[in-house]
């Protein structure tokens, strides 16, 4: 089994941050080049959790909550309640500007947040688009009992169900609900697939997968899964992407890109979000972004 372990960050009020990619063991699964899995957590009636405006090229955000909420703001003038079971599709394209904060009512009392944040790098013909945003409600989302596993679809199509959230590529992203000791057979969906499960230890392909790791999906029928207790497991994949470089939040196939648009940010260039006058720093440049 290839598999791999995020690397973890302290953030503040106790939030806790799991990023499975980038990792160096793995730069992307399928189209998807950033993995971040935060909580669960109670936070103090103080905890300011809070990320403001910061600019972005080349990629769509997903935001998906299990518990908690956030407010999310835009530089085309959204403003979105992000609430558990939701879908949050936003394309930077050529640049976008968000922030996301603590809805003013969960402020000065305790409140749950458990959630992931990913990251999918656009195509070529795309990373320099419009930038837009998609909410799909939580009841919008397909959902359907399978082989006794409880499946809701959150992008792409999977076992007769299809996502209302528009891509630009090829993109799978699955929350699967599994009940205790049932074994179940997860198919091959896409030529790339890997499966995390945020809460409990999981069987995959007769190896056990330790709770809050990542796994490549190598078979090619897929696996079977199996939880001594009941769990859920998230599944991305897609297409195998072709190289990017990625340097704080810009994601682009040329360095130049990345370039300009730090340029953009540094020069206030970006269209900024109404209402919203800061702007996060950004970090030193290295002499050659990622890949």
């Amino acid at each position: 089994m290839q598999r791999w372990t995020p690397r973890v960050t302290d953030l503040a009020g106790g939030l806790q941050v799991r990023r499975a990619l980038p990792v160096a063991a793995r730069r992307s699964v399928g189209p998807f080049v950033f993995f971040d899995h935060f909580g669960p957590v109670s936070l103090a009636p103080d905890a300011d959790t809070d990320v403001g405006p910061h600019p972005h090229i080349g990629l769509a955000t997903v935001t998906y909550l299990f518990e908690g909420g956030f407010l999310h703001r835009d530089s085309l003038g959204t403003v979105q309640d992000i609430a558990p079971g939701a879908v949050n599709w936003m394309t930077a394209g050529r640049g976008i500007v968000h922030s996301e904060r603590t809805p003013d009512a969960q402020w000065g009392q305790v409140r749950r947040l458990h959630g992931l944040q990913l990251w999918v790098a656009l195509p070529l013909d795309a990373e320099q688009g419009e930038p837009s945003f998609q909410h799909v409600a939580a009841e919008d989302i397909p959902q359907g009992a399978i082989d006794g596993a409880d499946v809701r679809v959150l992008v792409g199509e999977a076992f007769g169900l299809r996502s209302p959230v528009r891509t630009a590529s090829p993109t799978l992203y699955l929350d699967v609900e599994l009940p205790a000791g049932v074994p179940w057979t997860l198919p091959r969906l896409a030529e790339e697939m890997a499966v995390y499960s945020p809460t409990e230890c999981i069987e995959l392909a007769g190896e056990m997968l330790p709770t809050g790791e990542m796994a490549l999906v190598t078979g090619a029928d897929g696996a079977l899964l199996r939880a001594a207790l009941p769990t859920r497991v998230i599944v991305i994949g897609g297409m195998p992407l072709e190289p990017r470089l990625m340097w704080w939040n810009f994601v682009a196939s040329d360095r130049a890109l990345i370039e300009r648009a730090a340029d953009r940010w540094a020069a206030r260039d970006f269209e900024p979000i109404p209402g919203e006058t800061e702007g996060l720093l950004m970090p030193p440049r290295p002499l050659h972004p990622g890949v």
